[in-house]
């Protein structure tokens, strides 16, 4: 009698999963998820990461394996016990699983680690210019993407495989309680997020194109942290979207373009994970010293005194997620106004946001920051005033998730004109005189190669 392991990963879901089309020639399948020690931090994405197991685990009929501990060593052990034949995985393509997944497959031994798909649509490393070298600039890269094309959907559900009941074994644990209990995120699980899915594709895709920009309107999917743990997979989302052409369809693939495109860049450089990707921005100055950290806690806290980049600073810390327009506002903020290295804003992120994914937070960051790939020059400033103003016109972004400024009407609420009403800070820097203090500093490196 055979026996495979599906080892979940960043997969959380039956459908559409190739991995389990994989293993399901298999007499009997277990279902694996590890409890990981290296990607377990407190913080709303790991609450989420448990109420997505807790979901996988319902969806199983509470036959998933939960083990504790590193792969290395505890997944060989549940392939021995289990007498498995193989251990079949999607394949991860981010710097620490490539690293953890090779230590995997060698302790495995005979027993081999099959690689089937990933949880992108196209997987990094696939899309590559004619002479074989990646791709630098998106937009190329998302003609290349879109002739490539991606496989339709996996046929597959809970019935795919005869999943084996782990009660057996010594080495199961429960899932552990929630450890951020007040952060209000979103439901999860695989059915909640085609819940999701539908709700957006027939309600709110037409309006996409338009409405994605603005913080004050539910105009975005809300589905990243669903993408992000594989809930869903984007080849759903493209699969239901394959004839359909109007600004909205082709604004969410261009999106989900964004994120294959990011993934594919930290495959090809690694080191971007923490380093500038253009290495012409390690001479670029920045602010240090007890007036930079001073600064850099009052940006954390949502009190710089500009209204639109408390607001969003503010949801992050309440929801664990913030409105991409927002997240470009306060990344210019941080970096051009406040002068702080863009690492320190994006270790931030990926501490709050529980669909944190390494590849599009390091790398929106850098856009963001101007010393990317194809990132905005660095001479574009945002002015936080004018982009509260354009994004959110009549102020109800802000007033939301700054209650001292409930009693400023309409875009008032942006400049203030009156002062910051009480309890309310003052701007904490000048933003024109700032902005000049940038471009000084990136003309200091923009004649290096």
């Amino acid at each position: 009698m055979s026996t495979h392991v599906v080892w979940f990963r960043r997969d959380l879901r039956l459908r559409d999963l190739p991995t389990l089309s994989s293993a399901s020639d298999a007499d009997r399948v277990v279902a694996l998820f590890v409890l990981d020690d290296a990607l377990a931090t407190p913080g709303p994405r790991y609450t989420y990461l448990l109420r997505c197991l807790r979901a996988l685990d319902d969806d199983l009929d509470g036959r998933l394996l939960v083990v504790h501990g590193d792969p290395v060593d505890v997944v060989p052990t549940i392939a021995r016990e289990f007498d498995a034949s193989a251990v079949h995985v999607s394949a991860d393509h981010a710097p620490y699983g490539s690293r953890r997944d090779r230590a995997v497959e060698d302790a495995l031994d005979d027993v081999p680690l099959v690689r089937t798909g990933s949880p992108y649509a196209v997987s990094p490393g696939r899309v590559l210019k004619n002479d074989g070298t990646p791709y630098r600039v998106f937009t190329p890269f998302r003609r290349a993407w879109l002739e490539h094309g991606w496989r339709p959907p996996a046929k597959t559900d809970a019935t795919t495989a005869a999943w084996l009941d782990p009660d057996g074994t010594d080495l199961r644990v429960a899932i552990p309680d929630d450890d951020s209990p007040d952060i209000a995120l979103p439901p999860a699980g695989e059915k909640a997020a085609l819940r999701r899915w539908r709700q957006f594709r027939d309600d709110g895709l037409d309006r996409y194109d338009t409405d994605r920009d603005r913080p004050d309107l539910d105009g975005t999917s809300r589905l990243s942290a669903a993408l992000k743990f594989g809930c869903l997979h984007p080849r759903t989302l493209l699969h239901d979207l394959r004839d359909r052409s109007d600004p909205g369809a082709t604004t969410l693939r261009s999106e989900l373009c964004w994120r294959d495109f990011y993934a594919d860049v930290l495959h090809h450089r690694p080191d971007t994970a923490r380093r500038n990707y253009n290495e012409r921005f390690d001479a670029l100055r920045y602010d240090s010293g007890p007036d930079a950290d001073r600064a850099f806690a009052t940006w954390q806290q949502g009190r710089t005194g500009f209204p639109i980049v408390d607001a969003g600073m503010r949801q992050l810390l309440a929801e664990g997620w913030m409105h991409n327009r927002l997240r470009m506002i306060v990344a210019s903020f941080l970096t051009k106004d406040l002068h702080l290295p863009w690492w320190w804003g994006a270790r931030h992120f990926m501490t709050h946001l529980v669909d944190g994914d390494l590849a599009s937070n390091q790398h929106g960051w850098q856009w963001t920051a101007g010393c990317g790939t194809d990132a905005a020059p660095y001479f574009r400033v945002f002015n936080p005033t004018s982009q509260g103003e354009k994004f959110d016109p009549a102020g109800d972004y802000v007033r939301r998730w700054v209650p001292e400024l409930r009693g400023v009407t309409g875009k008032r609420v942006h400049r203030l004109p009156d002062g910051p009403p009480p309890g309310y800070p003052e701007p904490i820097v000048d933003h024109a005189h700032e902005r000049q203090v940038a471009l000084a500093r990136y003309g200091e490196i923009s004649t290096r190669r």
